[in-house]
């Protein structure tokens, strides 16, 4: 009897976890509720600068996941949070990576107008976390500038040969990235280098998934599986 009782208390207490929901983000709710306690967090502080983060974290998760008319809003709401961490905490590489990530999502997502919006803010934000700290989070600036690169139209600064270099900067840190050889792969075949093309993608298929970023490295596999089917 007092084994289910504190398996029902512990079951209640996980639920107002905000870590634990967004590790089970796979389980869209799940994500929906930790944004929700990061939310609740920084309504009663707007100092903490963890909630900030966290928060435009999760929304970046969500604007890719959640039906198309929420995206938007999601990614904005991650702009916001993610800038208001950066204001609190300019030294921490946290709230300018998220900010930068979310702004590109909405870059890629939702046309020109926007890509040329923020273009020129998610470059500064990535370059002050290589500033900061080019380790952070495996790498994940030079993988963001990779993709910057690649996604930018050259008229207006973007380069292959620059998406190449700092993808393969960003595997310094994390050598089994799967995000970093995926998009690699991407910026490579746009180079008509399609035996690089498959080896970087045979490599983000090899790689042990990340605990931390298990759903991440499934979907990337998944995208590296289709890819290479088209090589073949």
């Amino acid at each position: 009897m007092l084994a289910a009782l504190l398996l029902v208390l512990a079951s209640a207490v996980q639920t107002d976890n905000p870590d634990a929901l967004y590790a089970n983000r796979t389980d869209l709710a799940s994500a929906e509720r930790a944004a929700a306690l990061w939310e609740a967090r920084l309504a009663r502080d707007t100092r903490d600068v963890e909630a900030a983060w966290k928060l435009a974290r999760a929304c970046y998760w969500l604007g890719g996941h959640v039906p198309r008319a929420d995206q938007r809003r999601q990614y904005e709401r991650g702009v916001d949070a993610g800038r208001r961490a950066a204001v609190l905490e300019p030294q921490r590489p946290d709230g300018h990576f998220w900010m930068a990530a979310n702004m590109g999502a909405l870059a890629e997502s939702f046309g020109l107008r926007q890509g040329l919006k923020y273009r020129g803010a998610i470059k500064d934000a990535l370059e002050t976390v290589l500033r900061i700290d080019p380790a952070f989070q495996q790498g994940s600036a030079d993988r963001a500038l990779g993709r910057w690169y690649f996604k930018v139209p050259g008229l207006f600064g973007g380069s292959r040969e620059k998406s190449v270099e700092h993808l393969r900067r960003s595997l310094v840190h994390n050598p089994q990235s799967t995000a970093s050889h995926y998009f690699l792969a991407e910026t490579l075949i746009e180079m008509n280098r399609r035996t690089e093309t498959r080896a970087e993608l045979q490599q983000v298929l090899d790689a042990p998934l990340d605990p931390e970023w298990t759903p991440e490295d499934q979907e990337f596999k998944a995208k590296a599986r289709t890819l290479l089917a088209t090589l073949k």
